[in-house]
């Protein structure tokens, strides 16, 4: 299991710290949350703030953009060389086209897929996606509860996955801990992006090395 810790449970006053910390600990990414106040009720960080967090991590960055006006948002974005942009499906009217502009910056290009939405949603997609990310919490916030029934979507869309392109990653977000980290496992999700169990744990460490199973 690789794990991305989400940056949104971090200590903002101490960002740089908390994102050395983490790479130290053994993290595969570090999970950036963006968001815009409109496509979820919410605001978080711009890419000022993500530029000084790349200069720090020693891990890829993972951006998952909460957005509208994904285009715009993935040219802020795109100068920093993340490893992976995801945007969210419901918010895009010609997501081939913004697959295709992610990939052509040199980034992994990625969806994501809200706990309402159905894993068929990205059948014709798959071919040309690095990885899907199903969200299990509805988003907007950290620290809030796992969603059970994404579980058969995961299943669902791992079925899709593995008859059209194996290659593309399975990612999870939202509720994710020690207590169902073997359940996500079993079912096929490849990355685990975890905030408050990470960075609320003793031991940063700790909680990373509990969730790669």
């Amino acid at each position: 299991m690789l794990i991305a810790p989400s940056i949104l449970s971090a200590d903002f006053g101490n960002l740089a710290a908390d994102v050395k910390a983490i790479c130290e600990a053994g993290c595969d990414f570090v999970h950036v949350d963006v968001m815009d106040g409109h496509f979820v009720p919410n605001l978080t960080i711009g890419p000022v703030v993500v530029t000084s967090i790349a200069k720090v991590a020693t891990k890829p960055l993972d951006i998952h953009l909460m957005v509208q006006n994904n285009s715009f948002f993935v040219d802020l974005f795109a100068p920093l060389k993340p490893e992976y942009i995801s945007f969210h499906i419901e918010e895009e009217k010609h997501p081939h086209r913004l697959i295709q502009k992610i990939r052509s910056l040199g980034i992994k290009p990625a969806i994501v897929l809200n706990p309402h939405t159905p894993a068929e949603s990205v059948e014709y997609l798959l071919e040309d996606l690095d990885m899907v990310l199903v969200m299990s919490v509805n988003p907007g916030f950290g620290g809030q509860s796992f969603i059970p029934n994404v579980l058969e979507k995961i299943k669902r869309l791992k079925r899709l996955r593995d008859s059209i392109n194996p290659k593309c990653l399975i990612e999870i977000d939202g509720g994710v801990s020690d207590k169902n980290i073997k359940l996500l496992k079993d079912v096929g999700v490849d990355v685990c992006v975890a905030g408050s169990y990470v960075f609320k744990h003793d031991s940063l460490k700790t909680a990373i090395d509990n969730l790669k199973i």
